[in-house]
């Protein structure tokens, strides 16, 4: 208890200095966009806070000048990365401000929340001249209360972006992935009453499948005011009065309520209102539950034929940030056979969350939490919580999230094991809905027994245990694949989160030689993965690294790579490789095993 409360109060602390609260449901609020091409200024050396940018001054008279300008010069895609959009940003790290005017009419009564759904990595925000807020995380959204500082009329909004990795972020200094810069997903100006309905949470009772829990919180700690919940397809209602917090709880019974499952994706239409406030969501309600080493979807086991993607639309070389990208990735995750995705390794658009709900895809989100990560610095662990926080408020009420996701390749130690059991804390108080999972590379071959283990006693605290193990990549095979049997995690679910190996694609070579970086030893080392999988007895699911060929600058083999990871499944151009038919009809192969 003591460390918990410790936790929250590092939490808190950091909180302060960024996103106190977080609006549920965006997308379900009076809004207008704030997108489009922004001016923009690369600034090298960190000079553009010196020369005020953000007060957006022109030279008056005849001896005044500035050696800025915002107009006139680089105009970037917002939401997008700098990255793809210019050839001398393609590795750029640092600072670039973004600058737009536009204009408003904030009405008497309301309020004006401007929302950024992802800024990476960190920024400072200003809007006429004055700074309004700051956040760090470049995969989480935030918020900041303008009521008070828009103008009628126009508005200037500044955003200072810097990108640059450093020791105490998360990721740190070094991470598998292309470091994209920039305003990356939806800025938008959101009008709400003064009282609003600002979270609330709607999920299946743990006990009861013909119950649903309802949580409200409006933005003002009122009493009294009305509240109701409304679902009009099941002829249900509830309605109460917010406690002297502003919060309501209760629950709804419906004999008719159909569960939302894989491949069976049944939503409700709901209307959530609170004083004058009214918010629309399409809501489904499942049961995920761990049962010995099974996973259960509904009381069902469910064998989790997952992949992962990175949020990256490769055929662009850019991040990914519109509903056609997620049209894109997730139907290539969709014709694999899959029924869940790992949204690897950070929390993904919420463009690709909401429309994998709509497909009936499980979600396995994550923080990310990989190598690197200072654990003895009290910072770090502030921002982990905080983002793990964000991204669990931001996703609470997304039936399709199954797992939560605190780790990924760590290394054990005391300082590791109590910042992730605090990350595990942060994540239970808010939501017991989900799985809790961790990815471990710590898995060796044990001679003496002959077989694969893993010592790591953090696992006993996980719902579901994931591994790494590229064995015929980085692993050689020490027995054969169908000798090599597992004993990990033996009474927990464990998936095999991350295997395979790299491939370009249409290059033909040895099934046999690991550096022929051919389709063909690809296609192999599946092939003896697959078999390997027969000897792991506690086996709930798989995850092939990776879905599409990746950019990252840690690849730079000068014809195999060049500046791509080439273990995907898929190449950058959308080809598919041989390997992915062998995954694909091992997939149908279980989903037929478990749809006896």
């Amino acid at each position: 208890m003591k460390r918990l409360l410790i936790s929250i109060l590092i939490l808190a602390g950091f909180s302060a200095h960024s996103s106190a609260s977080l609006i549920t449901n965006a997308y379900g609020r009076d809004y207008r966009l704030l997108n489009g091409r922004w001016d923009a200024i690369v600034d090298l050396y960190d000079q553009g806070d010196r020369m005020k940018v953000y007060e957006n001054r022109s030279p008056e008279g005849n001896t005044d000048f500035y050696e800025y300008a915002l107009k006139g010069g680089l105009r970037l895609e917002v939401p997008g990365d700098w990255n793809s959009q210019n050839p001398e940003l393609k590795y750029y790290e640092g600072t670039v401000w973004y600058a737009r005017s536009f204009e408003a009419n904030p009405k008497p009564g309301m309020r004006e929340i401007l929302y950024f759904g992802a800024v990476s990595y960190r920024c400072n925000v200003y809007l006429n001249g004055k700074e309004i807020g700051k956040h760090e995380g470049g995969f989480t959204p935030f918020e900041i209360d303008v009521t008070d500082d828009l103008h009628k009329g126009e508005n200037f909004l500044v955003v200072e972006v810097n990108n640059r990795r450093t020791k105490d972020a998360i990721p740190a200094l070094a991470f598998d992935w292309w470091n994209y810069g920039g305003i990356t997903r939806d800025v938008m100006l959101i009008s709400v009453p003064d009282n609003y309905v600002e979270n609330y949470f709607l999920r299946l009772d743990k006990d009861n499948h013909d119950t649903i829990r309802v949580d409200i919180g409006m933005s003002q700690p009122l009493a009294g005011v009305k509240v109701s919940v409304e679902i009009p397809s099941l002829g249900k209602r509830i309605e109460g009065t917010t406690d002297s917090s502003g919060k309501f709880s209760g629950s709804i019974k419906s004999g008719k309520l159909k569960l939302w499952a894989p491949e069976a994706p049944v939503l409700y239409d709901v209307k959530i209102n609170g004083g004058e406030d009214e918010v629309s969501e399409r809501i489904g309600f499942r049961d995920i539950r761990t049962d010995g080493t099974r996973i259960l979807i509904n009381g069902k086991p469910q064998f989790m034929r997952c992949v992962s993607f990175h949020e990256e639309i490769p055929q662009r070389m850019g991040r990914a940030f519109s509903k056609a990208d997620a049209v894109m990735l997730l139907n290539e995750a969709r014709d694999l056979g899959v029924n869940m995705i790992r949204l690897a390794h950070y929390p993904q658009n919420e463009y690709t969350v909401r429309m994998a709900e709509e497909m009936g895809i499980v979600l396995w989100q994550e923080i990310p939490i990989w190598q690197g990560i200072d654990f003895t610095d009290a910072t770090t662990r502030s921002k982990a919580q905080n983002m793990l926080t964000e991204m669990i408020n931001r996703d609470k009420n997304r039936c399709a999230v199954g797992f939560w996701g605190v780790a990924n390749e760590t290394k054990p130690s005391a300082e590791r094991d109590d910042f992730l059991m605090s990350l595990l804390e942060t994540g239970r108080a808010l939501d017991t809905t989900r799985l809790y999972t961790a990815a471990f590379d710590l898995v060796e071959f044990d001679k003496e027994r002959q077989l694969f283990s893993m010592n790591d006693p953090f696992t006993e605290n996980l719902d579901v245990v994931a591994v790494n193990k590229y064995m015929g990549w980085y692993h050689p095979w020490p027995l054969t694949p169908a000798e090599s049997v597992w004993d990990v995690t033996p009474d927990k679910p464990l998936i095999i989160s991350e295997f395979g190996g790299e491939a370009l694609y249409g290059q033909s070579g040895s099934r046999d030689v690991t550096s022929s970086w051919s389709e063909d030893y690809q296609a192999r080392l599946y092939e003896d993965n697959i078999r390997m999988f027969d000897n792991i007895p506690n086996l709930a699911g798989v995850s092939p690294w990776i879905l599409f060929d990746f950019r990252s600058p840690f690849r730079f083999h000068p014809t195999n790579q060049e500046g791509w990871n080439r273990k995907g499944l898929v190449s950058d151009r959308g080809q598919r490789k041989k390997a992915w038919n062998l995954m694909h009809n091992y997939y149908m192969k279980k989903k037929q095993e478990y749809e006896k």
